[in-house]
């Protein structure tokens, strides 16, 4: 088990500054004729290539689909034969709610929602692609300087801001704390958006928080928040955090398009492990300016969803009371194309 990280202050410049705003929801992405990726429009009926040609995607501005939207800048749906709406929403449950009622077609969101959903009978869904997954120093829990926690067990007893109820960030503190060997029955949680929570800590309305990218680096700058524990170690080290999903009838009555869907993401994560090919377009979608953009912590990209390392995901959610049955993981995820 990796020890916690104490007061070590992460690196600050006079230049980080997060850009405001966010991206407009149901921006169109990857469309026609002399546009900025250029090529042609596929007919939302279909075509020769794939049965839904027009796809919705529900999505997030967030750091994890850079390569998405690598994917889209370089026209690489298009080559086979998709033109993709990315359309944010508010968190990775409201789009899973969406694709589940028919709004969207394929969603990103964190595996929680996922399963959660699955277990309850709510839905019957498949996993198409993976996403991310945990990586060190991109998902911390962190502290004010004066707030007197040193270390994951000085947090017994303490109010952590977490994202929000049955979340991937409630079951990344529980499982660490638990890791520590913290109670983490004794620890209050308080559902705060990503956004607001280094001014959270700031004004120390929270003895902690979970914060990821780029809002871990926003509050070490703004207020010299300090880690505490670094929630990609032990147990959770390389744990799968996020994925894209569809329903099940969705998967079924459009192979084609999923599959073409698969081999755009392989082929965009692949790219995007070199980080100069995605770090430029952070700004665009994701709303961070470029300095910041250039020292972030980046997830763990992914494209193929492995069975055996997402069955940890429900485990843990079954370990830890989000669900209360277990999950055939290799039965939600849809084969990948043969090459």
């Amino acid at each position: 088990m990796s020890p916690a990280l104490t007061h070590r202050s992460l690196p600050r410049r006079s230049l980080f500054k997060l850009a405001g705003g966010a991206v407009t929801a149901g921006a169109l992405l990857g469309t026609s004729g002399c546009g900025l990726l250029g090529g042609s429009q596929a007919e939302s009926g279909g075509n020769g290539q794939v049965e839904k040609a027009n796809l919705r995607v529900g999505a997030l501005p967030i750091n994890d689909l850079a390569p998405l939207h690598l994917a889209v800048r370089n026209g690489y749906f298009q080559q086979e034969g998709l033109t993709i709406e990315i359309v944010n929403a508010p968190d990775g449950s409201a789009a899973l709610n969406s694709t589940i009622g028919g709004d969207y077609d394929i969603t990103y969101s964190s595996y929680v929602p996922f399963f959660a959903a699955q277990a309850s009978g709510a839905a019957l869904l498949k996993i198409v692609a993976d996403c991310a997954a945990a990586a060190p120093n991109a998902t911390m829990i962190m502290t004010s300087p004066n707030s007197g926690v040193r270390t994951p067990q000085d947090l017994e007893g303490k109010t952590i801001a977490i994202s929000g109820p049955n979340t991937i960030t409630e079951l990344l503190v529980k499982a660490t704390l638990n890791a520590y060997g913290v109670n983490y029955s004794k620890v209050k949680l308080s559902p705060t958006p990503f956004i607001t929570m280094p001014a959270a800590l700031q004004q120390r309305r929270v003895d902690a928080a979970i914060v990821t990218e780029p809002f871990l680096t926003l509050a070490a700058r703004d207020g010299g928040a300090v880690p505490v524990v670094d929630t990609a170690t032990g147990p959770l080290e390389d744990l799968p955090l996020t994925g894209y999903g569809a329903t099940a009838k969705f998967c079924e009555e459009h192979p084609k398009t999923i599959a073409a869907f698969q081999r755009v993401m392989d082929r965009a994560v692949a790219e995007a492990q070199d980080r100069s090919k995605i770090e430029p377009l952070l700004p665009e979608f994701a709303k961070i300016d470029k300095e910041t953009a250039a020292i972030i912590t980046l997830l763990k990209f992914n494209s193929r969803a492995d069975a055996t390392r997402l069955q940890r995901v429900p485990r843990l959610m079954k370990e830890f009371g989000f669900i209360n049955t277990d999950i055939d993981v290799a039965s939600m995820i849809v084969a990948p194309p043969q090459a």
